[in-house]
């Protein structure tokens, strides 16, 4: 796997926890289509939450939440009808980033953005 890839990977595992840990239940995650990918889609008491997960070593670059832009939003919001469309539901949908700086050597950073998009 590529480095990049393996970030990703252990930034969306770290994100999960910390929804498990805030009471979210996991619905589905990395739901794929020809379209793209969802990262998370969980359950925050009677939301359904679309989770994008960004992750990142450092913010030299800026904070990862900074590359949901607008064409971004958008694609998920697509994505998230198609999943809905296979998925149907009544609850309200909700759109979360969860923004991750996880350096090779220091602590990782989480700050989580509650309906963003």
């Amino acid at each position: 796997m590529r480095a990049k890839d393996q970030l990703g990977k252990d930034g969306e595992d770290f994100a999960v926890r910390h929804l498990i840990g805030a009471g979210f239940q996991i619905v589905d995650r990395n739901w794929r289509c020809d379209a793209g990918e969802l990262d998370v889609i969980a359950l925050d008491g009677a939301d359904l939450v679309v989770v994008e997960v960004k992750t990142r070593t450092s913010t030299d670059y800026g904070l990862p939440a900074e590359a949901v832009t607008w064409r971004k939003a958008d694609k998920l919001r697509e994505l998230a009808w198609r999943w809905l469309r296979e998925n149907p539901t009544s609850r309200s949908v909700r759109f979360d980033v969860i923004s991750i700086v996880m350096p090779r050597n220091g602590r990782t950073q989480l700050q989580h953005y509650r309906g963003v998009c």
